[in-house]
């Protein structure tokens, strides 16, 4: 019973950990990449549609991501899609869109900080309330006598290793993600 609570909550706090690896991909850092475009939605066909399902998204160099849609007709649709959307991007249209990223600013690096910090207490807490449940699961075996007090406070203290693994995993993710987007 305590080794399943166990599992359970290891591969709910891997859940937050891939979440917070989501959120980070989306912090923009300067340099392209696909997945900062992967909340763009597009009308197609009457109903909205992630750009990723209509259109090939890749870069081209550094600063310049290329969208090549499957079908021309729907350039004009992406073009307007990735303009609405909050990134803040002006893509160029031809035979295929190109997206150029402005360069960082001291300013947004710091706003940009700030939301990956934010991003990481989110994950943080997630955590914690993830080991607040067990600890009540636990607790609650006690009581109802279907596990002993020493299997309570091993099972306890199990859990807070699993926890403090996890943290100092979002807190490593938060300081390569800060260092990525100091750099220059």
């Amino acid at each position: 019973m305590i080794n399943d609570l166990k599992k359970d909550g290891e591969v709910r706090m891997k859940k937050s950990v891939e979440s917070l690896e989501g959120a980070f991909a989306k912090v923009r850092t300067g340099r392209a990449h696909p997945a900062m475009l992967k909340d763009v939605m597009v009308p197609y066909y009457g109903s909205d549609t992630p750009l990723m399902q209509v259109a090939n998204v890749g870069v081209e160099d550094a600063r310049t991501l290329i969208v090549q849609p499957y079908e021309r007709t729907m350039l004009a649709a992406i073009d307007k899609a990735i303009r609405m959307s909050d990134l803040g991007l002006n893509p160029i249209t031809a035979d295929v869109i190109r997206v150029p990223l402005p360069a960082l600013t001291e300013e947004t690096r710091r706003d940009m900080q700030k939301m990956a910090r934010s991003e990481a207490e989110n994950a943080r807490v997630a955590i914690r309330n993830i080991r607040r449940d067990i600890m009540a699961d636990l607790k609650d075996l006690l009581k109802e006598k279907e596990i002993s007090e020493d299997e309570e406070r091993k099972g306890s203290e199990d859990v807070q290793k699993l926890t403090d693994k996890y943290i100092a995993e979002v807190d490593k993710m938060l300081a390569a993600k800060e260092q990525e987007l100091m750099q220059v």
